[in-house]
């Protein structure tokens, strides 16, 4: 992780990151924006400080501060799709003119929540060993797989021709250009298959009219955002406990984030490395909204880079990182890598989330599924991971707090995996089995403990 590759190597990595990255960035800055009635302009402002503050809290996470902040793994930080649907509902509950200053005094207040209680989940890591990891890591790949399918179809369910056969078509394409690179070369260029796959399938995009140049014809050469562009932050009580809640599930699936690059740079995640990346996340979050960002947590498709490429070095990111931002300082570079279709990105996506899983699977079978214990374990934690992909309808009577912890499958497959690691391993036993401990470092200190 703390290799610094040549220069003809870094930049074609980092270039796999962004492509993978770019989409999640900007949607929900693109979806808020529309919801709350901006305009192009506007639209472009909010998607320039997406990008900004992404940049920003990935340098931060990939170069550190010394103890302070950065986890030092190559981890992307960016505004989380996660946060989108409460913060639409903060927008339903205020006049035009208070929206976004009411979202942006709630995000500043979960960002105060992450900084004060972050230091917490470090200490409680003990009680994420394999077994639960394990769990998290293949729902981060299973939970999040409808959105490749989504792209794969066209990325707009609302297009009349969503889930048209030339959007399938184009997808497959990208796919197997991706197999086809990982099958028969070798070294670096296997490495940079999904680069190529990209690449590859955007160039056959463009003579049958699928690839946009919208995009790039209206962008702005450069657009330095401004603090508080949308107005001054409001601070009302029900938005910020909305998005406190909300930070809780954030700060969960960046630590998953964090565990599962642990177990794939064979570097596990210590209580330290821990603390470090979620005062990150609150320091994101608590300044973002001051030039027009949301609520930041880990990126789980750029996890599947990593596992997919093996190339785990931090500055390999930290350079997507510093692209970043640039592409918020010059939309209209931005706009360049806005170019990839979302059938070319789907196509991508499969291998992407498919290759968490399978880090998660991996996890899993050096866990101790040969105790009857472990089985359930897993098998509930999954099936409560797998219930809001299943039946989204399913927790749509339950209280709002409720169903913004259960409805992420995320969240709620790592909630009942460590409650019931407790119930088996840790409630009234003297001693915790070889298989369901995990070594780590307590914040603060070089010592492992268990």
């Amino acid at each position: 992780m703390d290799e610094k590759p040549a220069v003809k190597r870094l930049v074609p990595a980092a270039l796999q990151h962004i492509a993978a990255m770019y989409a999640g960035v900007v949607t929900p800055p693109l979806i808020i924006g529309q919801a709350v009635g901006l305009d192009t302009a506007g639209r472009t402002r909010l998607i320039a400080a997406g990008l900004l503050i992404a940049g920003l809290a990935t340098l931060l996470q990939t170069l550190g501060i010394r103890r302070f902040a950065g986890n030092r793994l190559p981890f992307v930080n960016a505004a989380s799709s996660a946060g989108i649907t409460p913060i639409l509902a903060v927008a339903e509950t205020n006049e035009k003119a208070h929206q976004l200053p009411a979202i942006y005094g709630a995000v500043m207040v979960a960002g105060v929540f992450c900084l004060a209680i972050g230091p917490f989940f470090g200490k409680l890591l003990r009680f994420f060993p394999p077994l639960v990891t394990g769990v998290v890591i293949t729902l981060i790949g299973v939970t999040l797989m409808p959105v490749p399918v989504g792209w794969a179809q066209g990325g707009d369910k609302e297009a009349a021709d969503f889930g048209d056969m030339k959007y399938l078509a184009l997808a497959a394409f990208t796919l197997v250009v991706i197999l086809l690179v990982q099958r028969f070369t070798q070294g670096f260029v296997k490495q940079i298959a999904l680069l190529i796959g990209l690449v590859v399938g955007t160039l056959a995009a463009i003579p049958f009219g699928m690839a946009s140049f919208d995009g790039l014809r209206s962008a702005p050469i450069a657009a330095l955002p401004t603090p508080f562009a949308f107005g001054a932050p409001e601070f009302q009580p029900a938005a910020i406990l909305s998005l406190c809640i909300v930070m809780l599930v954030l700060m969960t699936e960046s630590s998953a984030g964090m565990l599962a690059l642990g177990e794939i740079c064979d570097r596990p995640t210590t209580g330290a490395t821990l603390t470090r990346g979620l005062r990150t996340d609150g320091l994101a979050t608590l300044l973002g909204p001051v030039f027009g960002g949301f609520a930041t947590s880990a990126f789980a498709q750029n996890v599947g880079v990593v596992s997919l490429t093996r190339v785990r070095s931090r500055y390999v990111v930290a350079l997507a990182g510093a692209t970043l931002l640039v592409l918020g300082a010059f939309p209209v570079l931005g706009a360049v890598v806005s170019l990839v279709p979302m059938p070319v990105l789907g196509g991508a996506g499969i291998v992407l989330f498919g290759s968490i899983a399978v880090s998660g699977i991996r996890t899993l079978s050096e866990a101790g599924l040969d105790d009857s214990s472990n089985i359930i374990l897993v098998a509930v934690s999954l099936g409560a991971g797998i219930v809001p992909l299943a039946a989204p309808t399913f927790y749509v009577d339950f209280p709002a707090w409720a169903q913004t912890v259960l409805g992420s499958g995320i969240s709620a497959g790592a909630l009942v995996a460590v409650l019931l690691n407790l119930f088996f391993h840790h409630l009234g036993t003297r001693s915790t089995p070889r298989a369901a401990v995990l070594s780590a470092a307590s914040p603060g200190s070089g010592t492992q403990i268990t």
